[in-house]
């Protein structure tokens, strides 16, 4: 069982890893206004999205599974409107991915069916990891949609 173990907690750091280079890869293409643009008020721009994902990823790992809280404020991940500069944003990104990957790494396979608390309910760390993935999956797949809507075809190092 420490086996598979293993491989589900290795599959999910290369499944972080490869989504946040195609975030990555977007950024290269789009322009500071582009990375901000918002359709309407009620959504969000990449540059949100990318602060919700730093913000997220390091809460359910560092905090939820690790034990150290991270002060997050998940609502000002959206609220926030002043551009902060690509080299910034992929910075955040950069540090919070470290530090999920870090936790991620250092988690012995057994560990995978200890419950933590999250708020008012339990969960597995199998299931925090599990969550992170799909999650990090969920807005890479917007971020990879709003880029080919602003700007076309996207970067081959992007797709797929």
């Amino acid at each position: 069982m420490d086996a598979i173990a293993r491989t589900f907690l290795d599959d999910s750091r290369a499944f972080l890893k490869e989504y946040r280079a195609k975030i990555e890869d977007c950024l290269g293409q789009l322009t500071d206004d582009q990375i901000w643009h918002r359709p309407n008020e009620a959504s969000n721009s990449i540059g949100n999205l990318m602060l919700h994902l730093a913000g997220s990823s390091r809460q359910w790992a560092v905090e939820t599974i690790g034990g150290n809280p991270t002060g997050r404020d998940r609502q000002s991940e959206f609220d926030r409107r002043d551009r902060l500069p690509t080299s910034v944003l992929r910075a955040e990104l950069h540090a919070a991915m470290e530090e999920v990957d870090r936790v991620l790494a250092a988690l012995p396979p057994e560990s995978l069916l200890e419950t933590r608390r999250r708020r008012d309910y339990e969960c597995t760390v199998l299931w925090c990891v599990y969550h992170i993935v799909e999650h990090f999956s969920m807005h890479t797949g917007q971020i990879l949609s709003m880029t080919k809507e602003r700007i076309g075809e996207l970067a081959p190092s992007a797709r797929t």
